[in-house]
């Protein structure tokens, strides 16, 4: 399973979900991540007010912060590799980085057909890539 990291901006609490006035999308956003985190990803997420000991652990958020500010924020990394900064993506978009179908499959690209299958290829005679 991946390891997923979220680099928020400073909010009021963990998930922004409080305060007098919540994005709509922090409740779906976190809702997703509870559901990756069923699924068996580890999921890590910092908030820039809360956490800020992770910000400045991390030289690549260091990096991101010091180039492009907090408007980056936040920063979805996967397997420590960036995937998505300035806004949150939604589940498939999240899956999609996870390469992962929407229903939960792992997408694979099957070799056209017509062409034959050794044990030589690339796949290890599966058939598919």
């Amino acid at each position: 399973m991946s390891r997923i990291q979220i680099f928020d901006r400073a909010m009021c609490c963990s998930t922004g979900v409080c305060g007098p006035q919540v994005d709509s999308v922090l409740p779906r956003f976190a809702a997703d991540l509870d559901w990756l985190a069923k699924q068996g990803h580890q999921v890590e997420r910092y908030n820039l007010a809360q956490d800020a000991g992770q910000f400045a652990g991390n030289a690549t958020i260091q990096q991101k912060l010091a180039s492009e500010g907090v408007e980056c924020l936040p920063v979805v990394i996967i397997d420590d590799v960036i995937v998505g900064q300035g806004d949150y993506p939604d589940r498939d978009q999240l899956l999609s980085w996870l390469g992962e179908a929407p229903s939960g499959e792992v997408t694979r690209t099957a070799k056209p057909t017509g062409l034959p299958v050794t044990g030589d290829d690339c796949c290890g005679g599966s058939g598919c890539c």
